[in-house]
């Protein structure tokens, strides 16, 4: 089971409640994973990325293991620690403004 926190606008949206966990079929990778989730959610497409699958949204981060996977390829492999589910992969909005 892969874990994930999900933003607190987008849980309200899917209508979930605390953290969600996941069957992954195949290597555990940003795509694989958003994928999983958006099957499950379907109301989540095109609101972490693309309608299509493409890249994350803007404002969109991906943390995992104390590290920043936002600008990693989706489809590298996650940190053994999310595949083996001891670790969520963390969706967080992310703030700009001045």
């Amino acid at each position: 089971m892969i874990r994930v926190v999900v933003p607190a606008h987008l849980r309200a949206l899917a209508r979930i409640d605390g953290e969600v966990r996941l069957d992954v079929v195949g290597p555990v990778t940003q795509r694989s994973v958003l994928d999983a989730l958006e099957a499950r959610y379907p109301m989540l497409c095109g609101t972490i990325r693309g309608h299509d699958g493409g890249p994350r949204r803007a404002f969109m981060r991906f943390f995992a293991c104390e590290q920043d996977l936002s600008h990693d390829p989706p489809d590298n492999p996650l940190p053994d620690a999310v595949a083996a589910g001891i670790e969520p992969l963390l969706i967080v909005g992310a703030m700009a403004g001045g």
